[in-house]
């Protein structure tokens, strides 16, 4: 078995399989990526829509699709995968995507085709080359038809804990989650984070926030130059525009400008490979949900987590595939990722539990999910770390202009960071007794209210203020 001391994921935003690492290996029967004959009805007695790329690089083409799709799980992402209006069971059509991204606010007709276009390798230079140098899986889950929140906390404890969206919020969440597994064993753990992350949500971390939330870019290089990483390292990315630091958002998520993402994967992998651990790091860089981006693999029927159902979906059926590349010495050179053979499930987030805790001994399974997910240590089959990759990838140069940042600070928040501002007025504070506060919100003695922002500029202001609050130190 491979040694591995050290798991780093990093997990960004609503992009598909398809549009990101459909291009990758055109003309591979063994690769399940795009033909170019992918298409999906528009509207009326129109023709199909096909699949199509628009070349370039400009920052509106690396925001394709704007404005963003819809991903609320009923009437979004059933709508997607089914059709609207369309019985939820058996196989997905996957032939919704157009109609349904038509019926958001702010479609015009000419755009109908957004969410069915995809990026060519040179257009996300980093991704492709990691995913061509190292592994890539093309057969790797969203955890559910779901928004942002119910997939992040898939990645952290097997179960969404029965919400289908972000909101309403049901604070405090008290799933059991891997950070937990990994205290029990006595080994630390740390999610670096650039504003606010959301696995904050989890209330059982909140009483090592001031430890264990780490800012991205004062923590994240030095400690893996430092050789101190610690055992298993989660990173969020920027979600909101800041006007005091002139930074946009580097999450993917659309519209936002997917290389500004390329230079955050470009940065933690440069420092890992650089890193005097690098031979004993297993790296894995996925999204977590498709955000109406289309993608052609229909999602197979899922192992339940069991639990409560309070939204009435049993969470039985995977979401849409998403990237999902791998990186370790231990990888040959351009592998396709798959579970072994007669695995009876895909790839989904918890892969990321099930590789943890074969990796790390952690015991038992969380949820049903996580029991029966395929663990990525099989993808790391040479006999030794030889696999060196590239010494250093150099990302897009891109950069905001004040222009940009001012731009992006006048919009209205998406629903992630309305949900993100929610969070953050749950938060306790750093010298809050944290089980006292726990204990109110579950008896509902105090109910935080979030501020209703207009435009991301104050909201971005606002969390930054909470976080400070909740982890006591800058």
């Amino acid at each position: 078995m491979a040694e591995v001391a050290h798991v780093v994921v990093l997990m960004l935003e609503n992009r598909s399989f398809d549009s990101m690492l459909g291009w990758l290996k055109p003309g591979d029967p063994t690769f399940r990526g795009l033909t170019g004959n992918e298409t999906n009805p528009g509207a009326g007695a129109g023709p199909p829509i096909k699949v199509w790329n628009q070349p370039g690089t400009d920052p509106v083409t690396m925001s394709i699709p704007s404005p963003d799709p819809g991903e609320l799980f009923s009437q979004d992402m059933n709508a997607q995968l089914f059709g609207a209006g369309n019985p939820t069971t058996g196989t997905p059509t996957m032939d919704g995507f157009v109609i349904n991204y038509m019926g958001q606010a702010g479609v015009a007709a000419a755009d109908a085709d957004a969410v069915m276009h995809y990026f060519t390798p040179d257009q996300v230079p980093v991704l492709s080359q990691l995913a061509t140098a190292f592994g890539v899986s093309d057969c790797w889950h969203a955890s559910a038809p779901c928004q942002t929140w119910p997939n992040r906390f898939f990645v952290h404890t097997a179960t969404a804990g029965g919400y289908v969206n972000n909101a309403p919020v049901h604070f405090p969440y008290t799933m059991k989650s891997v950070f937990e597994l990994l205290d029990e064993k006595e080994l630390a753990w740390r999610i670096y984070f650039h504003d606010l992350p959301q696995s904050a949500t989890l209330a059982n971390v909140w009483a090592s926030g001031p430890t264990n939330f780490r800012r991205f870019e004062a923590d994240f290089v030095s400690d893996a130059m430092a050789g101190k990483l610690p055992a298993y390292s989660f990173i969020e990315p920027r979600y909101f525009s800041s006007n005091l630091l002139q930074l946009i958002p580097n999450d993917e998520h659309p519209p936002h400008n997917v290389h500004y993402g390329e230079q955050l994967i470009a940065t933690i992998y440069n420092a890992v490979r650089n890193g005097p651990d690098w031979e004993a790091t297993l790296l894995v860089i996925t999204y977590d949900e498709h955000g109406g981006c289309y993608d052609h693999v229909p999602p197979p029927a899922a192992a339940p987590p069991g639990g409560p159902i309070p939204d009435g979906f049993a969470f039985d059926r995977y979401g849409v595939r998403v990237p999902a590349v791998i990186v370790s010495p231990y990888i040959p050179p351009g592998t396709i990722v798959r579970p072994p053979d007669g695995a009876a499930y895909p790839f989904d987030h918890t892969s990321i539990i099930a590789t943890l805790r074969e990796v790390f001994e952690l015991g038992g399974p969380l949820t049903g999910r996580d029991a029966v997910a395929p663990s990525l240590v099989s993808a790391l089959s040479l006999t030794g770390p030889t696999n060196g990759g590239p010494g250093k990838i150099v990302p897009p140069a891109s950069a905001p202009s004040a222009a940009d940042v001012a731009s992006s600070v006048q919009l209205p928040p998406n629903d992630l960071q309305a949900g993100l501002c929610a969070l953050a007025a749950h938060l306790p504070h750093a010298t809050t007794d944290i089980d006292g506060h726990i204990a109110a919100l579950e008896q509902g003695i105090v109910t935080p209210v979030a501020p209703v922002f207009e435009t991301v500029g104050p909201a971005a202001d606002y969390v930054e203020t909470r976080m400070r609050s909740f982890i006591g130190r800058l």
